[in-house]
């Protein structure tokens, strides 16, 4: 490895080594050669051509699909002291013709473009005119026609092979299989490109998948222990969408609806937010999440069955990003399946396109049901073999038992059959249960052989039983119908009592709902609670000054570093992996003044102001007690200096009956000149009202009237 690469990974970047794959990749890009890249998400794509664009003589141009993503990456290396720019649809003429004088004079080091307009003619002319260092292409899965989020304009910068020869290029992508990974090689014309395949293992993630159950209560059950991380719910529906974020937000857990269906301006300000804040739920549909490159997401959430183990790899991929714990949960039911085949049916695209569609679907449930690890049986999928159980996944942790279902499963498919292969599964249980009820008579279907012979099992155990026929194609969904199951041809060596079938037997819900692997309050000891947060106050205070998103100026895992290291000078703080020249100039005694304990004064204000965004997003002063870690009566009298200095109104602040409010605000008001004392009220209030909500009502009025 160059001695020149190294000094700019630790000058620049703050990181004393490469990992994995990075060294190779970046000595032979600098050196001129095209290179397609696969790597997971939060492998570190970047550096890859980071390192070798500083090193080369020259613009380098990145191509990114995302107007966030892109500003993102600008503010990360501006951070960092490199000169980016993004060229996009933001900005106005003037902005546009100013960066183009600073590209000419050769004062920019970094060009991020959206594809479509890379390949405008004038574009390509401009850049021609020019020296280029090289071409990033990131999130080259998009070319894929076959793939999830294929983007036609992506199509077009096949172009550049033939317009800049002499120009290395890199394709970067989290997620490709085989196929696509051939089809990026074709599509971009980079057949002399070389390979660089790293794992698809994200082994900091531990995979939990259970059935629907009351889905909102497990849900809830699952974030118990993750108040105040930040998190993405994925949701099928606009509708679902919204629901769920308004749920959540009820139950104190800050959450932000993003869709489709809403405004470009109100989508962008969520996104913002999400990135920006820290603890906040993204409740979303799959519009959410390319380029979303906030590294300490904590959990990724599915409350409905992704289409593709794509899709899922990719979805769950936004978690953990800085390499620490994080949680992939998902809740799926058969309902589920049933909603995607009809999308699938429904849509557009030859019969060969569905069934390649379909055979992705049918891996995504394998998955769900299956009995051995459920990483390796993730990574098989990409071609991928890990040797030994992960270890960290629920069916490691918890165990999974099965059963011989073969003589449950002929009865089920049996009742399927007798009963004319056009009900769904609730009616199918009647059957098998012998239930005596009015659609059961109206059929005839008492009189059925199978009426009532399946009472050994519960109508939980059947539910489980037809979702499992159902993804082992033993059954199907008859989507001319109405979801109503049907036999597949699958099924008769099992009716015929030629094989036999070994079923899962879902774990009991205390079994299933105790909380999933490391949270990220779980990284810090409780020792060390007071200092984490005050380092994370900090972090805030300079992202908000600098407008910028905290782990831009630094991420969790540099601060979890800083706390375990305990650097006592500037020299040593350069020692912190994340740490370099620049931000070890701009931000290096602040952050060494808070491990000092010198931050007194400036973290209490910063509690406060991380307690004025919790008020405003709905928390009450209990659930904010528990967020902030600190006592309720602290949370009171943070909430009255916040009142007093007028950063909250009285109704944010506290959730009042309207009733009350006045009787307490006209018991502070009945006198003349300056208002009471708490302590004068209290007696008669007591058992009505905390002593904190007194002070907070005494301290809104007396901002308002300037007492």
């Amino acid at each position: 490895m160059s001695s020149a690469a190294l000094h700019i990974l630790k000058d620049v970047f703050g990181y004393d080594a490469f990992r994995g794959q990075q060294a190779a990749i970046v000595e032979s890009v600098a050196a001129g050669a095209d290179a397609l890249v696969l790597m997971p998400t939060g492998g570190g794509k970047s550096l890859c051509y980071q390192v070798p664009g500083l090193l080369r003589e020259g613009l380098a141009v990145v191509v990114s699909p995302l107007i966030a993503l892109m500003e993102d990456q600008v503010a990360t290396l501006d951070e960092l002291g490199v000169a980016a720019v993004a060229l996009n649809s933001t900005l106005g003429a003037e902005e546009q013709r100013e960066i183009a004088e600073r590209i000419r004079a050769g004062q920019i080091k970094f060009l991020y473009l959206a594809p479509e307009r890379l390949v405008q003619p004038r574009m390509l002319a401009f850049l021609q005119r020019l020296r280029i260092a090289l071409f990033a292409i990131d999130e080259a899965h998009c070319v894929s026609q076959w793939g999830h989020d294929f983007r036609p304009e992506y199509l077009q910068l096949g172009q550049l092979a033939e317009l800049f020869p002499q120009v290395p290029r890199l394709a970067l992508t989290a997620t490709a299989d085989k196929r696509t990974r051939e089809e990026i090689v074709q599509r971009l014309q980079l057949q002399e490109a070389r390979r660089y395949l790293s794992s698809f293992d994200r082994p900091n993630i531990f995979y939990r998948i259970q059935p629907k159950d009351q889905p909102r209560k497990q849900l809830l059950a699952f974030l118990a222990a993750r108040k105040g991380d930040a998190g993405i719910v994925y949701c099928l529906s606009r509708k679902k969408v919204e629901e769920v974020a308004e749920f959540l937000s009820a139950q104190g857990y800050p959450a932000l609806p993003y869709h489709a269906g809403l405004s470009n301006e109100l989508r962008a300000y969520h996104q913002k937010r999400f990135l920006n804040e820290e603890g906040l739920i993204m409740v979303a549909t799959i519009a959410f999440g390319m380029g979303i490159d906030k590294p300490n997401v904590r959990f990724v959430c599915h409350l409905d069955l992704p289409k593709s183990l794509e899709a899922y790899y990719q979805e769950t991929g936004r978690a953990g990003r800085d390499g620490l714990p994080a949680d992939a949960w998902m809740a799926y039911g058969l309902q589920d399946v049933i909603f995607l085949k009809q999308m699938l049916s429904n849509s557009e695209g030859d019969e060969r396109h569905k069934r390649v569609e379909q055979h992705k679907l049918d891996a995504m449930l394998a998955l769900c049901e299956e009995t051995r690890c459920r990483r390796q049986a993730l990574l098989a999928y990409f071609d991928e073999v890990l040797e030994q159980p992960c270890g960290h996944c629920d069916i490691c942790v918890d165990g999974v038992q099965t059963w011989d279902a073969s003589e449950a499963a002929r009865q089920a498919l049996s009742a399927i059959y007798r009963s004319g292969q056009r009900y769904g599964v609730g009616h199918l249980v009647d059957i098998l249960l012998g239930r005596d009820n009015e659609k059961i008579r109206s059929a005839g279907h008492q009189h059925l052989s199978v009426f009532g012979v399946g009472k050994g099992l519960s109508e939980a155990e059947w539910r489980t039983l037809f979702r499992q026929l159902v993804a082992r194609g033993l059954a199907d969904i008859d989507l001319d119908g109405y979801g109503g199951l049907r036999l597949t041809e699958q099924c008769r060596p099992l009716l015929r009592g030629e094989v036999q079938l070994e079923l899962r037997r879902e774990p009991l819900p205390s079994k299933t709902a105790k909380p999933a692997a490391s949270a990220a309050s779980s990284l810090v000891r409780g020792e060390e609670r007071a200092q984490w947060e005050a380092l994370r106050s900090l972090r805030r205070q300079l992202a908000e000054e600098h407008s910028v998103p905290p782990y831009v100026i630094f991420p969790d895992a540099t601060l979890l570093e800083m706390l375990r290291r305990q650097p006592r000078s500037l020299s040593d703080m350069a020692q912190v992996s994340g740490v370099g020249a620049r931000k070890l100039e701009r931000y290096g005694q602040a952050f060494l003044d808070v491990l000092a304990g010198d931050g007194g004064p400036a973290a209490a204000r910063d509690l406060r102001h991380e307690l004025v965004s919790l008020a405003r997003a709905g928390m009450t002063p209990a659930q904010m007690a528990r967020q902030l870690h600190c006592s309720e009566k602290q949370v009171y009298a943070l909430l009255a200096e916040a009142l007093a200095a007028q950063q909250l109104s009285l109704e944010q602040a506290l959730d009042l009956p309207e009733a009350l409010r006045e009787e307490l605000q006209d018991a502070f008001l009945e006198g003349e000149g300056e208002l009471p004392a708490v302590s004068e009220l209290a007696e008669r209030f007591a058992g009505r009202v905390e002593l904190g909500v007194l002070h907070c009502v005494r301290a809104a009025l007396q901002a308002e009237f300037e007492l």
